[in-house]
């Protein structure tokens, strides 16, 4: 091991000030003596490019508490995608890995250009391939903001085998004001251009992602969305913490759950009508949650997370969700030229995601939602002065959808299958 407690290797003690919990209160050394083993990383996110030719008003990455961007190369370097891909390689031989999934992200992931994406792919899939020394399923997409979207681009990608999604917050003008460029300008029409484009692709079209607005009616966003016939919809929450509260909801509303009430409208016009054609990851999650099932994603559930980032510089980092709660939230100390991903798995932030119940705090370890719930986004429990260690800042917004869920379910059950054969 590189490091103990106090952080990951090179890092400053300041930069973790504010958040002791996990990074000085966690005895990293002392859980692996005791048996807590690591769970390797499954997920690879690499940054292609650090800037974006879009500036959504709340968007977490150049709007929000760190500005780390600003001196990070505006695109990666030809020694960083190298060198990410065999240090990917190198942890899927050294855990045995048979599938992993690599997500190329940016900033635009494109505004490099699509062969930069496509070299990635090449690199990383021969890389795993020259480690691995048994086969390893590399599933690779793509999270795009649309606008640079083109024909060629989406031919090039699916035949690739790239899957592409595509963030919009709406399928109307209206719904998409706060996605703009630099000068102001609405990106609606350039994004929908694109999206047109991948849904005739439908090998290529991994899904939509949007970040609700509880300005927007529910069943409207969600209805115009599916207009644009995703395979998949994701409903985010918009990433917040106790420190920096989300839109609607402020310290003095804490109990309050105007998202939870969004999110049941959606649910209700989803699974009365397109659930068997349409997957929307979180309620799904917590369908199967509630069915007893392990969740597969970070926002519900105890299962650990095994998700790593290398940025364009070839820093690499914790999700960068965890941008919104303060500067270099995110950081490990560690890069892909010094430092392996079984060094990264040490690091006390990335430890903490993977210990399930025992990451959250004692009110959450007393609610009958627990398991289901999973304590909610670790970024959303940041507290300025103890750190992770405290409930979802949406804790009363997640109450009210599993139990709404739990309701809408459990007539279907008793009246037969859930899903079709």
């Amino acid at each position: 091991m590189r490091h103990g407690p106090e952080g990951g290797a090179g890092a400053s003690a300041d930069v973790h000030a504010s958040a002791p919990w996990p990074h000085r209160l966690l005895d990293v050394p002392a859980l692996r003596r005791a048996g807590t083993a690591p769970v390797p990383f499954h997920q690879f996110v690499l940054k292609l490019n650090s800037r974006c030719n879009l500036l959504c008003t709340y968007c977490y990455v150049y709007n929000a508490a760190d500005a780390s961007w600003r001196g990070r190369p505006v695109r990666v370097a030809e020694d960083v995608l190298e060198r990410s891909a065999e240090r990917i390689g190198e942890h899927v031989a050294a855990h045995g890995l048979r599938r992993i999934r690599v997500e190329l992200h940016g900033g635009e992931p494109l505004l490099g250009g699509v062969e930069t994406a496509l070299r990635q792919v090449r690199e990383v899939r021969a890389a795993v391939r020259a480690a691995a020394g048994a086969p390893c399923e590399v599933q690779v997409s793509v999270q795009t903001n649309g606008t640079l979207l083109t024909a060629d681009t989406v031919r090039r990608l699916a035949e690739a085998g790239v899957r592409v999604g595509v963030s919009l917050d709406g399928g109307r003008p209206e719904h998409n004001k706060r996605r703009v460029d630099h000068a102001g300008r609405p990106a609606w029409e350039a994004a929908t251009r694109g999206l047109t484009t991948l849904a005739r692709h439908p090998e290529a079209y991994a899904g939509i992602l949007c970040t609700i607005d509880l300005d927007l009616d529910p069943e409207d966003v969600y209805d115009s969305l599916t207009a644009f016939r995703p395979p998949a919809l994701d409903l985010l929450l918009p990433h917040a913490n106790w420190a920096s509260p989300p839109p609607g909801k402020g310290p003095s509303s804490a109990g309050s759950a105007p998202y939870g009430e969004w999110l049941a409208r959606a649910f209700d016009r989803w699974f009365d009508g397109d659930r068997h054609h349409i997957r929307i990851r979180l309620f799904t999650e917590i369908i199967g949650l509630l069915l007893g099932f392990p969740s597969g994603a970070e926002a519900v559930g105890l299962s650990p997370v095994a998700a790593v980032l290398v940025e364009t510089d070839g820093t690499i980092e914790q999700v960068d969700s965890l941008k919104a709660a303060y500067p270099q939230a995110p950081s490990t100390g560690m890069d892909v030229f010094r430092d392996s991903f079984d060094d990264v798995l040490e690091h006390p932030g990335i430890v903490a995601r993977q210990l399930g119940m025992r990451a959250l705090a004692e009110e959450c370890l007393d609610c009958p939602l627990v398991r289901v719930c999973g304590g909610g986004h670790y970024a959303h429990r940041y507290r300025e002065g103890s750190g992770f260690r405290d409930r979802s800042v949406y804790c009363a917004d997640l109450a009210l959808l599993i139990r709404h869920i739990a309701r809408r379910i459990e007539p279907v059950l008793r009246s037969g299958p859930l899903l079709p054969d």
